[in-house]
């Protein structure tokens, strides 16, 4: 994040300097600015982008062992599809991390006990989910990580260790405030979008597709579509997903603890 925003700034800087002392002309000084400011929008539009800083887009070896793919869910807990999901997960003897929603937590902090019971981990998916998240300033983005972090410390005693913008989008305050709150910022390898395809066979395709051991998988118990007939994608995606990974020899976790991207 040092690099880019160094450079960003100096851009700021040094272009305007060098068109006072005549080295720059106005062309290729626009063109210079155009590029940075172009890099700051990929950083914040595309949900893998290293650019703004450290993002965790899969595990290693040394955390797979060759045989584990992390599963997770977002924008739960939900009042009727998680204990559906909880039921899936637990039934396939699978473990997955939630990152949950801290007004939800308030909304059934039962459901939040439960799945930290059932041995899966809960994260911090922000306070209230707000569509224009990355478009906030850092002092409203700080009390949208905060609110969350406290609501679920306080309904089941239990402070997450990592951060999922909501929809993956950030802007540049955000690394710099979840590394003054101890927080990892952990995106995915690949999305299945069952938020908003109600087809589950694309859905599985997404998620399965060149799948391999320490890719980060993102599904959602909050929010998710439903079929035409009504029923959630994610809970007619589940079950085949998970024994899609059992006929590949792979397990289904939950992210390790102390997890910390870049050096």
């Amino acid at each position: 994040m040092f690099s880019f925003l160094a450079l960003f700034v100096a851009a700021h800087i040094l272009v305007p300097l060098l068109m006072g002392i005549g080295v720059l002309r106005w062309p290729a000084a626009l063109l210079s600015l155009v590029m940075v400011h172009l890099g700051l929008v990929y950083g914040s539009l595309w949900p893998r982008s290293q650019l703004l800083g450290e993002n965790i887009l899969r595990l290693g070896s040394e955390h797979h062992g060759g045989d584990k793919v992390y599963l997770t869910f977002d924008d739960g807990p939900d009042g009727s599809v998680t204990p559906r999901v909880l039921e899936i997960l637990e039934k396939a003897g699978a473990r997955a991390s939630f990152f949950v929603v801290g007004k939800n937590v308030t909304r059934h902090p039962d459901l939040a006990r439960r799945i930290l019971a059932r041995g899966h981990t809960l994260e911090n998916h922000s306070h209230s989910h707000r569509r224009l998240f990355s478009l906030l300033g850092p002092w409203r983005m700080a009390r949208e990580i905060d609110e969350a972090q406290e609501a679920i410390h306080r309904e089941v005693g239990h402070r997450p260790g990592y951060f999922r913008a909501p929809a993956g989008l950030r802007s540049a305050w955000l690394g710099p405030l979840l590394r003054a709150r101890d927080l990892t910022l952990v995106t995915w390898t690949r999305r299945g979008f069952d938020a908003v395809s109600r087809r589950p066979e694309r859905v599985l395709a997404r998620l399965t597709r060149n799948l391999h051991p320490g890719n980060i998988l993102v599904l959602h118990d909050g929010g998710a579509a439903t079929t035409a007939d009504g029923e959630p994608v994610v809970c007619l995606v589940l079950p085949r997903l998970l024994e899609r990974l059992r006929q590949r020899g792979l397990k289904a976790a939950a992210l390790p603890a102390g997890l910390k991207a870049g050096p």
